[in-house]
């Protein structure tokens, strides 16, 4: 339980991230690399320094503060070279419009065992708990098995949000130790799976449909992407993955733009700038492919 990792977030009373109230761990580091991407800070598993440009005077003492000459201060404002930085903080602590923040705190599984404790009263009552969350938590196994276990010991319900790439041997024993397991599946199609995350689907494939076959609860999620697999060919596609994989249900999460702002704090494109954002009564006609050939499908 000693062991550290960066959380970039701990979030309590969360209502969308399975049953009841619960609180949500937010582990950084993920493989994926989805170009909606919501929460870019969790892609990295370093620390990173997010700067506001709003905010910023600047006055370059942070490029002055910078032991290893990661920041600099120039005509659009301040960079931070992530090859260079190692998120010591010291812009931060230097920075006097609080223009620069850290993305992430080193904390052990029993240090955040803590933090969720505090709320079982409200899981017992909701019938809620504790959601590990990313990035993708299970870059960090041993993390979460240690923090899995311990909250199953004290009998706190567990989920797991994950995009399911992972080895088989670390998805399996956590999957083993969570009571749900929210999966998002991006594609259904490797070569698109390939070009819009930059990863094969193959393992997160095999991992799904062995937790289906296991008996574990899986709640499939697809995160609906304008342009990438919204198509009805695409519903189609879908529904006959979780069909073949024994699933009955599937969650559709409709693209939105509550993260663009992030890519601006961390000096990044963003690829759906301006892009619309979609709403459930505009898939009304994707969701109805699905519960045509039997599956339910809800937002």
């Amino acid at each position: 339980m000693g062991e550290k990792r960066l959380i970039f977030n701990l979030q309590k009373f969360s209502l969308h991230d399975g049953p009841g109230i619960r609180t949500v761990v937010f582990l950084k580091g993920c493989p994926l690399r989805c170009a909606w991407c919501a929460n870019p800070e969790s892609q990295s598993p370093d620390m990173q320094i997010l700067w506001d440009g709003g905010q910023c005077l600047r006055c370059g003492g942070c490029a002055r503060a910078c032991p290893r000459g990661a920041a600099a201060l120039g005509a659009e404002g301040v960079r931070i070279d992530p090859t260079a930085c190692v998120g010591c903080g010291a812009c931060v602590r230097q920075c006097p419009a609080r223009a620069l923040s850290c993305e992430g705190s080193w904390k052990s599984a029993e240090e955040v065992l803590r933090v969720c404790m505090q709320d079982q009263p409200f899981y017992e009552e909701s019938g809620g708990g504790v959601t590990l969350s990313g990035g993708e938590p299970l870059m960090h196994p041993d993390f979460c098995a240690a923090l899995l276990g311990a909250l199953r010991e004290r009998k706190v319900h567990t989920a797991i949000e994950t995009t399911g790439y992972a080895p088989a041997a670390d998805f399996d024993r956590a999957a083993a130790l969570a009571d749900l397991l929210l999966f998002d599946v991006k594609h259904w199609d490797e070569a698109r799976h390939v070009a819009g995350t930059g990863v094969s689907n193959r393992a997160i494939l095999d991992n799904l449909r062995r937790a289906a076959a296991s008996g574990s609860e899986v709640l499939p999620r697809i995160p609906v992407i304008p342009g990438y697999n919204d198509a009805p060919a695409d519903a189609d596609g879908f529904r006959r993955l979780l069909r073949e994989a024994g699933l009955s249900r599937v969650q559709l999460l409709p693209f939105h733009q509550f993260g663009e702002k992030k890519y601006a704090l961390l000096g990044r494109a963003y690829a759906y700038s301006g892009a619309d954002a979609l709403h459930e009564e505009d898939l009304e006609d994707y969701r109805r492919r699905f519960l045509d050939g039997g599956i339910d499908a809800f937002f």
